[in-house]
């Protein structure tokens, strides 16, 4: 008992100072810790038709699809029935409130064939759903590669590498069935550590957020999907920990999600853009 209470307590002193700290110095601050059970919190996306935050766990976890509310309560549980959680890494949604799930993790960059999982709207009320499958291959001459980013921007999902410096964007139509992915630009953002682990697009397709443990970028003033030709800010936190999901709370905010790690991590932070 005495040691449970010790961990509690170092942990609460350490969100204390978190949230006293990165509301000054790189504009985090702690909205909630998410449930105990949820030890690797991949992902975040939030749909118009709900308050939830919506997660999902990576490689070696259940296929199951978790609503939060924002202080990090389980509010929903919906397990996917025909889908294997070969490795989640990121969720995206489109207006309709249907979210897709990102199977497309690839550590060790021997993976040939990824997965995006679309869950619809309607079964996101019920305990079990049936997804649809949406295959893809990367285009041919290219090596696979490790994904963990994603979003859904005019019916097609554009899927980021997980770089050190040099990073692909795919292409891949938001239609049922096997394709061959479209290389759409391969980019390297200024500095060091620049590996993006999650993303994002506003509901307004103007903004972009793209997210590293310690930085997100906010990319703005983009020509239809020529994303890089717009302006990009590199907006720091001041604040190193394992943070996977990243997704829109309004035009001007954003939620965050990092893995617990110990008695450390395990929240959700939101972070003023503007």
């Amino acid at each position: 008992m005495k040691i449970f209470t010790m961990i509690h307590f170092k942990r609460l002193i350490l969100i204390t100072l978190i949230a006293v700290s990165c509301q000054s110095a790189g504009q985090l601050k702690i909205e909630g810790s998410i449930n105990n059970s949820i030890k690797e919190a991949s992902a975040a996306e939030t749909t118009p038709q709900s308050n939830l935050i919506w997660t999902i766990e990576d490689s070696g976890n259940d296929s199951d699809l978790f609503g939060l509310d924002s202080s990090g309560k389980i509010v929903k549980k919906v397990a996917i029935t025909n889908a294997s959680n070969i490795d989640w890494e990121d969720l995206t949604s489109d207006k309709d409130g249907n979210i897709y799930i990102g199977d497309f993790g690839n550590n060790n960059e021997k993976r040939k064939h990824f997965r995006i999982l679309k869950i619809n709207h309607n079964d996101l009320d019920n305990d079990t759903a049936e997804a649809e499958i949406i295959d893809f291959t990367v285009p041919k001459k290219k090596y696979s590669k490790d994904f963990e980013a994603f979003f859904l921007y005019n019916n097609s999902f554009y899927i980021f590498s997980k770089e050190t410096k040099k990073f692909i964007t795919l292409k891949v139509p938001n239609i049922p069935g096997k394709h061959e992915a479209v290389l759409r630009s391969d980019f390297n953002l200024d500095g060091k550590n620049n590996k993006i682990t999650a993303a994002d697009i506003s509901d307004d397709g103007e903004s972009i957020v793209l997210l590293n443990h310690d930085k997100v970028w906010k990319i703005t003033n983009f020509k239809n999907d020529d994303f890089f030709s717009g302006n990009i800010e590199e907006l720091p936190f001041d604040h190193n920990s394992q943070k996977e999901g990243i997704c829109f709370k309004n035009n001007a905010m954003v939620y965050i999600t990092d893995e617990r790690n110990g008695d450390e991590g395990g929240n959700i932070y939101s972070f003023k853009l503007n």
